[in-house]
């Protein structure tokens, strides 16, 4: 298969590239690493009369920490470009010290060939529930840049999913950098999921971020489900079971129970939503346990 007809643009700045999206707003697709749009584009289920090329873009390109006007050393936030590759987070030294559950997920995106090429920023603007990294944005509690040729607005991951496959970026907006705040003292996270083979889409799969105090009692937790429903879920009644509580088999079998309602799989060719409820419910008590865990010998 091959796309249809399309105007090809490839900016070398930002401001170029915002320029062209304002020019053709609805009818440009903006090009990130390409792994989800350009197959789309092939069998002709998206056929945009513009496609604006972001890859000549470096400023778009980077991972960095920021206090705030501190010293390096004061917790600061994570600033990553909508460009960054996925490989390039899996291996980044920031990464894994600062956003550790970010790190822990990296490796079930799909293949090594398409972390290459695949962007954190294309990832996110796709919203596809099934992705990793919408999942962890919410789990983070992260939120995202929105530029286009009139100014810029942040997004709280939580507001920026609307609808499947649709987020709250306007057609002449270009999601161009992702924050991420640091973790308390004292929080353990922990990622999993199931799929039939490494690197298929997860059938299953939940991110926990767990804050205990000095007794080891929870002050806070997110738990946030992928392929739960037609955005990311958080579960936030099953979450609100934990706090004020000690980690113990009997409490995480109740939230994973909780959980597993608050959820919204459906049925698809891989499973049953009977079936992807049950992976749900066992993938929170296995993710619960490590978070607790992890939290505690902080």
């Amino acid at each position: 298969m091959k796309p249809a007809p399309f105007e090809y643009i490839a900016p070398t700045s930002l401001a170029e590239a915002l320029t062209a999206v304002h020019k053709h707003g609805s009818d440009a697709s903006l090009l990130a690493g390409g792994q989800s749009l350009v197959p789309v584009m092939n069998f002709r289920l998206a056929q945009p009369a513009a496609l604006i090329d972001l890859n000549n873009i470096p400023e778009l390109d980077y991972v960095r920490r920021e206090g705030n006007g501190q010293p390096e050393a004061a917790s600061g936030h994570l600033h990553i470009g909508s460009m960054t590759r996925q490989r390039t987070l899996e291996r980044h030294p920031l990464i894994a010290q600062y956003a550790p559950l970010l790190h822990e997920a990296m490796p079930y995106i799909a293949h090594p060939q398409i972390r290459n090429r695949g962007t954190i920023g294309g990832s996110l603007a796709h919203a596809d529930p099934a992705a990793e990294l919408p999942v962890i944005l919410l789990a983070l509690d992260g939120r995202v840049q929105l530029q286009k040729s009139g100014g810029a607005r942040w997004v709280h991951g939580r507001d920026f999913y609307t609808d499947l496959f649709t987020t709250a970026r306007a057609e002449d907006e270009i999601l161009t950098e992702i924050e991420l705040p640091p973790l308390p003292p004292r929080t353990g996270v922990a990622f999993t999921e199931i799929a039939r083979r490494h690197g298929d889409y997860a059938l299953s799969g939940v991110a926990a971020v767990v804050t205990v105090d000095e007794r080891g009692i929870c002050t806070a937790v997110r738990l946030v489900y992928l392929n739960a429903g037609d955005t990311p879920i958080s579960a936030t009644q099953a979450a609100a079971l934990l706090v004020g509580q000690a980690a113990s088999e009997e409490l995480f079998t109740a939230v994973a129970h909780t959980a597993q309602q608050e959820i919204a799989p459906t049925d698809d060719i891989h499973a049953t939503a009977k079936y992807k409820r049950h992976l749900a419910q066992v993938l929170t008590m296995r993710v619960l346990q490590q978070a607790f865990t992890r939290a505690v010998s902080a």
